[in-house]
């Protein structure tokens, strides 16, 4: 069998995608999700499946021992792949909302990692990949909290790719764009959860941004999750991978941008992405 792999966030969009295609591929895939639900939806799919939220300890330490009787002590490859984006001005979230943002995309996926790393060590191909964002480099209005968890997870990234190099496990960010997925419409899900528009100074642009919600139509350049998909069986593949990887041209182009731009010019065109 090829190797072992878990995936965090399978209910839709890229986790669910990825695990179906790498357990078609052959590989021994743990895919799980936080709701019962989707849980036995995937176990009805041919899925290896188990409940996994990241925020909370229990679940963590159950994935981990699951897998350590089920597979011998041994996990190849992590993919930290669930998170969810709030969106918002800054100056109308509360602390309550960008903790939640924190608890996902950061804290839940530091606890995972390190719970694992004692499986990984029994890996000769071990790799922990992290699903970040365009917006884990650079910064857009009303994605505060978002931008600052994925940030978070690139610092913390690259800290443990230094501290782990030595044990010969690799640590990759993959920082996609617009990407077809529920993304959005989880996002207005917590923007009804935390923002009062009535009355807000940013009233008008909430207005736009709930139209943007609300639409089935796709953001310029957005892909579906096999391009993700792709570059993570290239990890997978990969004896030397790189430490990040963009996908979808606007990664790209905000990568090369800020490389070449003041930091004026760049605020300008992030402001009317």
């Amino acid at each position: 069998m090829k190797e072992s792999i878990l995936i965090t966030g399978c209910s839709s969009g890229i986790g669910y995608f990825c695990a179906k295609e790498l357990h078609k591929m052959g590989y021994n895939v743990y895919s799980t999700a936080r709701r019962d639900e989707d849980v036995q939806r995937l176990k009805k799919e041919g899925l290896r499946s188990f409940k996994l939220d990241v925020t909370k300890q229990e679940d963590i330490e159950n994935a981990v021992n699951f897998i350590a009787s089920d597979n011998g002590g041994k996990l190849d490859i992590l993919f930290n792949n669930a998170g969810f984006g709030q969106p918002g001005a800054l100056e109308d979230l509360s602390k309550d909302a960008l903790r939640e943002q924190f608890e996902t995309n950061v804290f839940g996926n530091f606890a995972l990692t390190k719970a694992v790393l004692k499986l990984l060590r029994n890996s000769s191909n071990a790799k922990i990949v992290q699903n970040s964002s365009v917006l884990g480099f650079v910064s857009m209005p009303y994605r505060g909290a978002y931008n600052a968890s994925k940030y978070a997870l690139e610092g913390l990234s690259d800290t443990l790719r230094l501290e782990l190099e030595p044990f010969s496990i690799d640590v990759v960010l993959i920082e996609p764009g617009p990407i077809r997925s529920d993304f959005r419409k989880n996002a207005y899900i917590k923007f009804k959860k935390y923002i009062t528009v009535k009355g807000s100074f940013y009233e008008n642009s909430y207005a736009q941004s709930i139209a943007r919600f609300q639409s089935t139509k796709d953001d310029p350049f957005t892909l579906g999750s096999d391009a993700v998909c792709r570059v993570l069986l290239k990890i997978i593949n990969s004896k030397n991978p790189k430490a990040r990887y963009r996908v979808t041209f606007p990664t790209t182009l905000f990568w090369f941008l800020k490389r070449v731009l003041s930091t004026k010019m760049l605020d300008r065109i992030l402001r009317n992405a």
